[in-house]
């Protein structure tokens, strides 16, 4: 390596994203629902209190939208184009009984969260608590019950939809996603905690390495070393960044970070059980395609039990 390389190097490795701090202005939300028109009241009387916090200081328009409004997807479209919210909230599978199973969001939502460009924000169904109830014929043991591979873990839905003061945004590559990280400070409550995390992931780069232990030019041992903390390098800077400009301009929450290396979807699912997080924030469109960001999407549809930001 020349003495320019390495100079060039140093300097970009010293290098960093900057974040910068914008405040996110909800002042219209639409609260779209399947319900007759009194119960897509009290669905969205909850949904005001859980988001009681959102400028608070300023007025916010509501409109809770009945299932006799809309039948199908198109329909909920141009409902959606005459209303123009900053925010829909909802829950999966409107119109459909398929919220019943862990295998999908419905085309409702898959159409609101990748055709509108509008955050939606998708919260238990209504009636999931009431379907996870044990059936009277079956006995009541006592003995703690395991858990198989689909299982979210201990996640009550009487406690996840009551506030937001515990929220984790994440993202495929966290550094530079101003937005992300905007609403998700946004959205956390006063003296709440939002954590900030990246998790790169581990099978990816054994891959690359494998590849790179079989050029006789290049050390492996050195390389392993010196590209597992350039990953992990470049997130904590923008995160650490952010955390110092937050802590100036949105004191009301407290900003903690986790940078790791990991399986994506076990290792979120673990973290989010682990820290009981309430509101789970991140992106779902990609621009290389029109579906949904296959981390985004699996996570849609196995966190059934915690409201889901999704940007």
């Amino acid at each position: 390596m020349t003495n320019v390389d390495q100079f060039e190097s140093m300097f970009r490795s010293a290098s960093r994203e900057v974040f910068q701090h914008e405040r996110v202005n909800i002042e219209s939300i639409l609260v779209v629902t399947d319900r007759d028109e009194k119960n897509a009241r009290l669905f969205g009387d909850q949904i005001r209190q859980f988001l009681a916090f959102i400028n608070a200081d300023e007025k916010v328009h509501w409109r809770d939208v009945n299932g006799s409004e809309f039948q199908t997807a198109g329909e909920l479209l141009e409902l959606v184009d005459t209303a123009k919210p900053d925010l829909i909230c909802t829950y999966r599978n409107l119109h459909s009984s398929a919220w019943k199973w862990p295998y999908s969001l419905g085309t409702h939502v898959d159409l609101l969260t990748q055709h509108t460009g509008i955050p939606v924000m998708l919260l238990p169904h209504p009636d999931a608590k009431q379907s996870t109830k044990p059936k009277p014929t079956e006995p009541q043991s006592t003995e703690p019950q395991s858990t198989g591979p689909r299982s979210t873990g201990p996640q009550s839905e009487n406690r996840r939809i009551e506030n937001s003061d515990k929220v984790m945004a994440i993202a495929d590559h966290i550094t530079g996603d101003h937005r992300l990280v905007n609403y998700a400070a946004q959205f956390t409550e006063n003296g709440g905690t939002l954590w900030l995390t990246h998790i790169e992931d581990q099978s990816t780069f054994d891959r690359y390495i494998d590849v790179i232990s079989k050029i006789p030019s290049i050390d492996t041992d050195e390389a392993r070393e010196a590209v597992r903390g350039q990953l992990l390098k470049e997130p904590q800077d923008y995160i650490d960044g952010c955390i110092e400009v937050l802590q100036k301009s949105v004191a009301h929450a407290r900003v903690e970070h986790l940078v790791t290396f990991g399986q994506h979807l076990p290792e979120y699912k673990r973290l989010i059980e682990q820290h009981e997080i309430d509101l789970l924030v991140m992106n779902t469109k990609d621009e290389d395609q029109l579906a949904m960001r296959g981390i985004a999407y699996a996570l849609a549809v196995e966190l059934r039990h915690i409201p889901l930001l999704m940007l």
